[in-house]
């Protein structure tokens, strides 16, 4: 078996995870921008977590034959300091053509502020500009469903972002929909508690189809799980998927999305 994982925090991850992954049938992975555990206090942090994604992180992915891509932003968690987002912003043009570096995310909304909405509008419009992908974050903390029409609607107001270049993750049963209808794809986030469960994500693939979808771990500093990929690879074998679903699901589908990218070079 072989697959991408399409979104996962791996410098919050020891490097057994690699090995763990690599033995599972990881062949690459993207690792989109995100807290670091705390909250930055100036824009130098976030440079050298650029640097870290762009020039480290791959070298640690390669001692496992894993392929390691990445994507900025200061994310919305850290967003609602209007002065520290435009300094981060500023400074993504930098990285922006690094060879591994996809796109734009994961931007999007966390407790869906106004300032929130302002710094997604920003970045929204770099992404425009450089033409590149945008993987969005959708929140947990306040109303979902809210936090993603809102999205969707800064998305169609910028004007600029084609549907099929975006990827609208942490979809839940109450959102996948509105994502799929809107022309966009879909991201189902597996963790053991929160956001989606691989039963419920095989529930929800089961209703909608395998088109625009894709699935990841997300694994960071919380309570997440960096193999959750094959973990659901297995439980589809369990309900009786085949072989040609599974790999359409976990390697096809993210394939397809992130070979938008000219960077995104695995096969």
């Amino acid at each position: 078996m072989r697959y991408i994982e399409p979104h996962i925090h791996m410098v919050s991850r020891v490097t057994d995870d690699y090995q763990k992954m690599a033995v599972s049938g990881c062949v690459a992975i993207s690792e989109p921008s995100f807290w670091a555990g705390f909250d930055r206090c100036s824009a130098d942090g976030f440079k050298d977590y650029f640097i870290q994604l762009t020039q480290y992180e791959p070298k640690r992915a390669a001692r496992y034959g894993i392929k390691h891509f990445c994507w900025l932003c200061i994310n919305p968690k850290e967003a609602e300091n209007l002065q520290l987002a435009r300094d981060v912003v500023s400074m993504i043009p930098n990285f922006i053509n690094h060879q591994n570096v996809l796109g734009i995310g994961e931007i999007g909304l966390n407790r869906n502020t106004k300032n929130e909405l302002k710094v997604l509008e920003m970045q929204l419009e770099l992404a425009a500009k450089y033409q590149t992908l945008v993987l969005v974050h959708t929140p947990h903390l306040e109303d979902k469903l809210k936090g993603t029409r809102l999205t969707i609607d800064a998305i169609k107001n910028n004007g600029k972002i084609p549907p099929h270049k975006v990827i609208i993750d942490h979809c839940e049963e109450h959102t996948v929909k509105l994502a799929l209808d809107e022309g966009y794809w879909a991201g189902l986030t597996l963790y053991p508690q929160t956001k989606c469960t691989t039963a419920r994500a095989i529930d929800i693939i089961e209703i909608y189809g395998f088109e625009r979808i894709w699935v990841n771990g997300a694994a960071d500093w919380g309570n997440s799980l960096p193999l959750a990929v094959p973990y659901l690879a297995l439980e589809m074998r369990q309900r009786g998927h085949s072989e040609e679903e599974i790999d359409r699901l976990i390697f096809q589908n993210p394939y397809k999305f992130l070979s938008q990218s000219p960077n995104f070079k695995v096969i």
